[in-house]
């Protein structure tokens, strides 16, 4: 008998693909398993700085270092937020402490119930007079005791450093520091970069408010606070309010207060392979409508 050995028969397209398929399945797998929820609180005004209500994932538009990412869900940020009131007492304050106090009086009645405020004086050094508290009364017990400083000046870069420090051991999900200051002279040897690291480090949105005409020198100051109203708010998520005069105050600390009430919670994806991102950037899908937004606090790689 003869027998005539056969070779088997190769592999058919169809089982070829099958089993690269398989082979694929592992890495998508994988892939799919690396992907991360990140968090931004995001303000959204349209051009008054009022807040605009009603958006949906499709209205923001969420890159990190010019890659766009897709956003996951929105809804309305309920996080509390631990607030720093930063408040210029120098003496270049003096003839605008009533206007302060009045200010600061309306924000902490609408503000306090649900989130932690801190207030801190800056003629000299920066000095608490309030800690962290939800207690409205004892916010309002410090701002009776703010009045101008003779002989004082301001340590506002000093202030912002230290109080982003301080930040950086509380749990609240979201952060703002909100200077008052004149444009009396600054008392600092710091720089604005390293302010605004000290900022970005604590996850926390700089909502300043300037109150005078803050004349640029080359003093040293006077020059580096020039440059951190210029990009402190931007770089941190937050925004730099402008007066001429103090009787506007009121009004520009309660629509602070507005937006701040007004933020929403947005969620979008990462790639878990990819190196933590040096620069993340939200931006309106529609028109008429700006955005600034400022990573959820206690999220690693950020």
């Amino acid at each position: 008998m003869r027998i005539t050995l056969r070779p088997r028969p190769a592999l058919t397209l169809a089982s070829a693909v099958c089993l690269a398929l398989i082979s694929m399945a592992p890495a998508f797998i994988a892939a799919q398993a690396g992907s991360r929820e990140r968090t931004l609180f995001v303000s959204a005004v349209n051009d008054k700085g009022e807040p605009v209500e009603g958006l949906g994932p499709e209205a923001f538009v969420v890159r990190e270092d010019g890659v766009r990412r897709e956003v996951l869900r929105v809804s309305r940020a309920t996080e509390p937020i631990a607030i720093a009131l930063l408040v210029d007492n120098s003496a270049a304050a003096n003839d605008e402490i009533t206007f302060l106090r009045e200010g600061l009086t309306k924000f902490v009645a609408t503000m306090a119930p649900n989130n932690s405020i801190a207030l801190v004086a800056l003629a000299d050094r920066p000095t608490i007079f309030t800690d962290y508290t939800s207690d409205p009364k004892r916010l309002t017990d410090g701002i009776g005791r703010i009045f101008a400083m003779a002989g004082s000046g301001m340590t506002l870069l000093d202030g912002i450093v230290e109080v982003s420090q301080g930040l950086t051991k509380r749990d609240n999900p979201r952060a703002a520091i909100i200077p008052i200051v004149t444009d009396g002279p600054e008392f600092t040897n710091r720089y604005f970069r390293d302010v605004v690291k000290s900022l970005q480090g604590a996850k926390a949105a700089l909502h300043l408010v300037t109150i005078g005409h803050f004349y640029h020198s080359e003093e040293h100051g006077t020059r580096e606070r020039s440059f951190l109203l210029d990009e402190g708010p931007r770089l941190s998520g937050g925004q730099h309010v402008s007066l001429l005069v103090a009787n506007g105050l009121d009004q520009a600390l309660e629509k602070i207060a507005r937006e701040l009430s007004s933020q929403y919670k947005v969620v979008y994806g990462r790639p878990e392979s990819l190196v933590p991102p040096e620069k993340t950037d939200v931006s309106s899908g529609r028109d008429g409508v700006t955005m600034r937004g400022t990573p959820a606090r206690g999220q690693t790689g950020s």
